[in-house]
């Protein structure tokens, strides 16, 4: 096999996982943030990485780092069991951190400020709840 079909095929197939990767966080990423992102300081950072991972304007690149990142805050696997008071969410903090860090170009002004919105909308509820 030559090795632009190898190469393609590779291609395809990491598209494929990054994809159905993309559509589990989607799905999952709100349920969980509206458990448990107004009790965390980096809430703010995690709705903004959302916002420009599934913004069509970001480059694909850029929304596979961020997708990893939404991901391993979604995800029930984790290195530091989320329900451990204080140390739960650290491990998930630092693997966003350095996404953001590795983008942060990319998560523009809007981003924020539907972030802010949406956890100023997810403290509302809970506050009525």
């Amino acid at each position: 096999m030559p090795f632009g079909q190898a190469a393609w095929w590779g291609e395809r197939a990491f598209q494929w996982r990054d994809a159905r990767k993309a559509e589990r966080v989607r799905r999952e990423f709100w349920r969980k943030a509206r458990r448990v992102a107004a009790r965390l300081p980096f809430a703010e950072d995690l709705l903004a990485a959302y916002y420009c991972a599934f913004d069509r304007a970001t480059p694909v690149q850029v929304k596979a780092a961020l997708v990893g990142a939404l991901a391993y805050f979604v995800l029930p696997l984790d290195a530091v069991p989320d329900v451990l008071p204080v140390v739960g969410f650290t491990d998930d903090a630092a693997v966003l951190f350095t996404a953001l860090c590795m983008v942060a170009g990319h998560v523009r002004p809007e981003h924020r400020a539907a972030a802010r919105v949406a956890l100023a909308r997810m403290k509302a509820e809970r506050a009525g709840a």
